[in-house]
């Protein structure tokens, strides 16, 4: 409600951003990207923090191809967030695993995308959920 364009999380989402860092506490977390919005960026700032990490920009509207192949050209090893909006999440996880995606609606907060790429360059993609029940 603070700015209709740019708003802030709220006292639930800060709580989900919380845990999304608890729930990547002992991954070997490299990098963290998030879109230039404010709520994004205090999506991956916890967990970023945790790590030592400063957050990386993209641009939402940018391009999921172009993206993606940054993001696996400059991170070989490792886990690497990216914290994007629910009509962008499914185009960039389909762009790093080359994989069928499910639409996202703007409600859902909770998903968790892993994508994971092996030595050959082989993509699987797993669906998870975080943060259990939040206020």
């Amino acid at each position: 409600t603070d700015d209709p364009q740019d708003p802030t999380l709220s006292t639930v989402g800060l709580a989900r951003a919380d845990a999304l860092a608890e729930r990547l506490r002992d991954a070997p977390l490299v990098a963290a990207y998030a879109t230039e919005f404010r709520r994004t960026q205090q999506t991956a700032r916890p967990a970023a923090d945790a790590h030592g990490l400063t957050i990386g920009a993209y641009f939402a509207r940018g391009p999921a191809a172009e993206s993606a192949a940054h993001w696996k050209q400059a991170h070989r090893r490792g886990t690497v967030l990216v914290v994007g909006h629910s009509n962008t999440v499914p185009d960039l996880v389909a762009a790093l695993c080359g994989c069928t995606t499910q639409p996202m609606d703007d409600t859902e907060y909770d998903r968790l995308s892993i994508v994971r790429v092996d030595a050959a360059g082989r993509a699987t993609l797993e669906v998870q959920r975080y943060g259990g029940t939040l206020p």
